[in-house]
Order: structure tokens, then sequence, then C-alpha cells
């Protein structure tokens, strides 16, 4: 795609992401809640289903929502409280010991750089990047598998890891559309281009994918 395609492709993605649930942290970043809390529930969301953060998070932020509380609170409980999240018992301490980090190294608040965030434990550049774009309004591109698989699917780009895709995109996507553009594609990747059994025919913008006017059958 070049400049007018993106520009064709997102007027249309726009459209129709207008009709499909927003993903659990954009939500959340709607409700108005905390930078901790999107942190958190960014943390939740590893691995897991939206619709199970979205429950997760909830469950969760009914007894904590600050780092003092989450210390109180210990990784047993929390880790209880956001089940059947994956990894339940290892995102929880994380999330005691981050609120340790908070606390001692930044009086409690969320940091809003990219270095400091990579340096909190189990923090990756997806949630760094979520958490900027989420919680303080910088700009960001969050990569998860589905913008890394449809990115590459349509030919936008190529790469061959996540980390190799936002680079990537930093460069080729233009800045308006860093956020709209990964909040998207998760739901349309979830909906529509699935991993193994995409659903081609239902796409409203299949003519912008590579794959499809080269084979007639996306990769899986």
């Amino acid at each position: 795609m070049n400049e007018t395609d993106i520009d064709q492709f997102m007027t249309i993605m726009e459209k129709v992401y207008t009709a499909w649930p927003a993903p659990a942290i954009t939500i959340a970043a709607q409700k108005g809640v905390t930078p901790f809390q999107i942190l958190v529930a960014t943390l939740i969301s590893l691995r897991t289903r939206d619709s199970v953060t979205g429950k997760a998070a909830e469950n969760l932020f009914k007894e904590a929502v600050t780092p003092e509380e989450m210390i109180k609170l210990g990784s047993q409980r929390i880790a209880r409280l956001i089940h059947p999240a994956s990894f339940s018992p290892t995102k929880a301490k994380r999330m005691v010991t981050i609120s340790h980090i908070l606390l001692d190294n930044y009086k409690g608040r969320v940091p809003d750089s990219m270095d400091a965030l990579l340096a909190l434990p189990g923090v990756g550049r997806k949630t760094a990047n979520l958490v900027l774009v989420e919680a303080f309004g910088k700009q960001g591109i969050c990569v998860d598998t589905h913008v890394h698989r449809i990115s590459n699917r349509t030919g936008y780009i190529s790469s061959r890891t996540p980390e190799q895709t936002e680079m990537a995109l930093r460069k080729k996507l233009p800045p308006k559309y860093w956020k709209p553009y990964p909040e998207i594609l998760v739901i349309f990747g979830q909906k529509i281009c699935k991993p193994q059994v995409p659903q081609c025919l239902k796409c409203p913008v299949s003519l912008f994918c590579q794959t499809w006017q080269n084979q007639g059958t996306p990769a899986a």
C-alpha cells in the first residue's frame, strides 16, 4: 500500500470499526482510569482474551487501584481476582513488584517515558507503547500479534518480529494513524483476519491485501 492506499484502508476500517467492540484497554482509558490502572490492565491483557482482560481488571480494581493497595492486597489475592487470565500468579507477583518500584522510585506514579517503562519487570515494548498512548496521550505504535501479522499479510511492510514491525511502521505509517491503526487491527484480527482461518470473503479491505491479490487466499 502506498500513502493513498493507507488513507483509503483506514477510512474503510474506521467505518467498520464502529460496529466492533473497542479493545479492553481502550475501553478502560475511555472510562478515565489512572495510568497505574492502565499499566495493570495491560499486564493482565498479555496472552489473554479481551473479554477475560476486561472482567479480570474490573474484579481487581474493586479491591485495589493504587500501588499501596496492590501491595496490601498481596500477590496471591491478586492472582485469584484476575483468574482466569493466563499466567495469573506470575502477573500478580509482577504487579506487586512494580508497585514497590513505583513507590520507591517514582513517588507512586507511573513513568511516562519508554526507557523507564521498559525497566519495569514484565514490561515490553507492546505494553510500554500502550501505556504511553492510552495513559499519557503520547505517540506510540502498539504492536501485538494481530498488528504484526496483518501488517505483513497485507504487504504494507515486511518484517520478522513484532519489534521490527513497530520500527517499520514508525518509518512508514503516517503519524495520524499511529493510535487508531493498531487499535483497529487488534479487533480486525480477532473478528476477520484470523491467524489460521481468516474470513477473507467478509473482509472489507481485501483489495488492499497483497496476499489476497497474489494467491486468492491468505497465508496462515
